[in-house]
């Protein structure tokens, strides 16, 4: 018998399947198809065990769908612009270009080995001028249908680095990579007009019932629909300040009226008086974000200025230029209400301004002065300042209220708003798409034409410099206007990444088309069947897919159906490890590899020198703790589909699974054991009786039932449960050589999925022809699935004993009779009578001695 050798194996039916190009997908109408899509990685340069749990999960899909008759798109890609490839150029002299190709091709040497039925004929990068040239042609398509704009915003500005950062990118204040002082500047911008679909984004959650219920709540709470009142306060010196509320119900309690610092009014003021300019100049030094305003210390400028209280023209309102208050959201002035809300309390508490109650709770007392209530608004309150409503409402009742009350009297109206604000895509730097527009003296921004797509980035950059090298290419910058031939520029922003990565699941459709996509294989191959990443991704990247989806039906790139591109939605947990812990002389942590530590009994000890280190709980794997696991050094010690079982073995998918190198023996071994136990087979020649082929048949069929609904409901770890006991039935079994070869080839192809080389092998073995995985999906038995006997257990007071088999029909006194001969029920009796037999039928029988 040959040993199971998973280099050799392997190896050989990866050039197997690349010769036959069984994993291309082609257009073929009349035949179901699936579209399975895992997120695709950023090449960074080395894939992790959590690419190999995202990617393992999609293939088992889309293997499974193969085997089952449909015609499978399982496409690769890479999200490669970025500014981790301008900092590595930066770093090292070299070009972005050159770092990020080099780690796509090190990457897809890493990935190869472990046998994704992925077609990479239909791969890409978005780097690729073919790509993002078509990338680029959808811009121009959607500004012409409205959906692409430019204006003035507010936006993080590295001074260092001389270049608009993204929150993620702002850190404590700073610039991700400079350190500086982030700054808030004024900058022409590009944006989608994503928040005139915002209304519609929200309302399609509701047919999303393939989403995780979390993630549909994630992208709701992001688009924030919310009804309030808008309306005017009255200046006493003339003019009114514009302000949207949710919470109108607290107009009674309000304090001050407060603005932007990029107020029009902040900004006329500070025209005229050095120190308004001056305090909105230390405001611009921090984030933009409602997450940054709200941790930054709270600062206020008195202008001064009053206003009128809508409900009361005798009560005045002192306004407050305050830093916490961004202009993009509502109209960039608020009334600030200590009472009922922390910010406004904490800003009130500074500054000396009135704290004043418009409900309490109805059944305790509270100091309003010293904590603000903000109980749930669905609940019922003590209402100290009602107009127009009764004491004890609900605040959603009293906001209900005010609404009415000022839309009768004329000063104010129901208006029903969005969080989500238009998504800036204006970014300066070089290692991106290139915004394909021309700046005019003339005619002002004109779209580049279509036929000069696509406008391609320059190779011969310069990072020696801080900012954009984009601005410092002359050749590259200097053009004629493509309407009138005069001088002009090139724009020199390039486009955020998240617009490259979403619509790349369209491209995959027709990946070398010289249109973003074509008709035929969009209605094809849309919409994504199955698609599956991290979590982290729950909200921007799938909304602004959602976004290009629609905008790319609507310039007519993709059909109606394909507006919610992804039909189903998976996502997987981590892949964790423990930390591995010393420390140096002055205390500080020092963290080992895995492979630098040897375990005994419960304890880590490093195998130089032999000293003993921490154990830290298992965490997500980190390069920053060192508890990573190459798996190349995995498929190199164990193989691809050892490592493809464990992660698919141990926890359910959408929980974290630890890797363990217990766990990863234990997983080799099993498979050792299956290559075993098949060779046995192949030369088995014996006959069975007719009830152990009987009872092998039922167990194939039960197998076939319980694997099919544990791959299809994203049960791997289930399927896998039944797995490792259909191989404990079939070892024990003394049914026949032909039936042992028929359980045997259906165990190969119900691992086939999970293990596709040891299948492959297995398969061809036992005589089978063609490839395991174009065979066809083994179907159960419905008949083989009904049980004609059950297995009841035995319990002696209280305690399990022993099981009987018997008839699934049989009278209850006769069960009795089966359980009172069992060897074990004797044994307790020792030759007396029970005091008491209950036979619960169908499910067990208590003996009580």
């Amino acid at each position: 018998m040959t040993a199971y050798s998973p280099a050799e194996i392997e190896a050989r039916w990866q050039a197997a399947w690349d010769k036959a190009g069984i994993f291309a997908a082609t257009r073929t109408e009349g035949k179901p198809k699936y579209y399975v899509l895992e997120m695709f990685p950023y090449p960074s340069g080395r894939i992790h065990m959590g690419h190999v749990r995202n990617y393992t999960m999609g293939d088992v899909i889309a293997r499974y769908k193969m085997a089952t008759g449909h015609n499978v798109l399982h496409p690769m890609g890479w999200d490669a612009f970025g500014m981790p490839a301008e900092n590595a150029a930066m770093a090292s002299g070299g070009h972005p270009k050159d770092w990020t190709y080099k780690n796509i091709d090190e990457m897809k040497t890493q990935m190869k080995p472990l046998g994704w039925s992925l077609d990479w004929s239909r791969e890409f990068a978005t780097c690729d001028p073919e790509y993002y040239g078509q990338q680029q042609a959808l811009f121009l398509d959607m500004l012409e249908e409205g959906l692409v704009y430019r204006k003035n915003a507010v936006v993080n500005w590295d001074p260092v680095d001389m270049t608009v950062l993204a929150n993620e990118q702002v850190i404590d204040g700073k610039g991700w990579r400079s350190g500086a002082e982030v700054e808030r500047r004024e900058l022409t911008q590009w944006f989608f007009n994503i928040s005139s679909m915002a209304d519609e984004l929200l309302s399609a959650l509701d047919g999303l019932d393939d989403w995780p219920a979390k993630v549909r709540l994630m992208q709701a709470n992001w688009i924030g629909k919310s009804r309030g009142l808008e309306f005017a306060f009255e200046r006493t010196d003339g003019g009114e300040i514009e302000v949207y509320t949710t919470r109108p119900d607290t107009l009674m309690g309000a304090s001050f009226v407060g603005i932007s610092p990029d107020h029009p009014l902040s900004k006329e003021l500070a025209e005229a008086n050095p120190e308004v300019q001056a305090f909105r100049e230390a405001c611009a030094k921090g984030g933009t974000t409602e997450e940054a305003l709200e941790k930054a210390e709270k600062l206020g400028f008195d202008t001064g200025l009053t206003v009128k209280h809508p409900l009361d023209p005798t009560w005045e309102l002192p306004i407050w230029i305050a830093n916490f208050i961004l202009m993009d959201y509502g109209t960039g002035a608020i009334f600030g209400c200590p009472g009922h809300d922390q910010r406004d309390h904490d800003f009130c508490r500074k500054y000396d301004l009135p704290i004043v109650d418009t409900y309490l709770p109805r059944d305790e007392e509270w100091d309003i002065t010293a904590a603000p209530y903000v109980p749930p608004k669905s609940e019922k309150v003590h209402w100290t300042r009602p107009f127009g409503w009764a004491e004890d409402a609900t605040s959603d009742e009293a906001i209900d209220a005010t609404i009415a009350i000022a839309e009768r009297d004329g000063w104010g109206k129901g208006v029903t708003k969005f969080r989500l604000r238009d998504w800036g895509l204006s970014r300066q730097r070089y290692w991106g798409c290139p915004i394909p527009v021309v700046h005019c003296d003339s005619c002002g921004v004109v779209p580049e034409k279509k036929e000069n797509l696509p406008v391609e980035l320059p190779y011969d950059v310069s990072f020696d410099i801080p900012g954009n090298p984009l601005d410092r290419h002359p050749t590259w910058r200097d053009v004629p206007c493509p309407a009138c031939g005069k001088p002009a520029r090139r724009e020199t922003d390039t486009m955020d990444t998240f617009v490259d990565s979403s619509w790349y699941f369209a491209r995959f459709t027709a990946p070398r088309a010289p249109t973003p996509t074509v008709a035929e294989d969009a209605e094809y191959w849309m919409n994504v069947d199955q698609y599956i990443g991290g979590i982290e991704h729950a909200i921007l990247h799938l909304l602004y897919s959602r976004f290009f989806a629609r905008a790319m039906h609507r310039t007519g790139h993709l059909p109606a159906k394909a507006i919610e591109p992804f039909d189903a939605l998976f996502t997987q947990g981590m892949v964790t490890h423990a930390i591995y812990q010393s420390r140096d002389p002055k205390g500080r942590p020092v963290y080992h590899y895995p492979e630098e530590v040897e375990l005994r009994d419960g304890k880590a000890f490093l195998k130089e020198g032999g000293a003993e280190v921490e154990i830290v709980p298992s965490a997500k794997m980190s390069k920053s703790k060192n508890n990573v696991v190459d798996p190349a050094n995995i498929v190199r010690d164990y193989g691809a589909d050892t490592a493809r079982w464990f992660v698919l073995s141990d926890s359910p998918p959408e929980r974290d699974v630890e890797w363990t190198a217990s766990g990863a023996e234990a997983a080799s071994k099993h498979l050792a054991r299956v290559w075993r136990l098949s060779q046995e087979i192949v030369t088995a020649e014996e006959d069975g009786t007719p009830e152990a082929d009987e009872d092998l048949r039922r167990a194939i069929h039960r197998a076939i039932h319980d694997v099919t609904m544990g791959v299809e409901s994203f049960g791997f770890n289930a399927a896998i449960a039944k797995l490792y006991a259909f191989t404990n039935t079939l070892a024990k079994s003394r049914a026949g050589a032909a039936v042992r070869k028929e359980a045997m080839s259906t165990l190969a192809q119900l691992m086939s999925p999970m293990t596709p080389h040891l299948s492959e092998e297995i398969w061809k073995s036992l005589g089978n022809e063609g490839f395991v995985a174009t065979a066809n999906w083994p179907v159960a038995d419905e008949d083989l699935l009904v049980e004609d006997t059950i297995t009841l257990p035995i319990q002696i007071n209280g305690k399990r004993k022993s099981e009987i088999v018997v008839a699934k029909d049989l009278a209850k006194d006769a069960v009795e009779a089966a359980a009172m001969a069992d060897e074990a029920v004797q044994k307790a009796l020792a030759g007396g009578v029970p005091k008491k037999v209950i036979v619960v039928p169908g499910r067990i029988v208590n003996v009580v001695v």
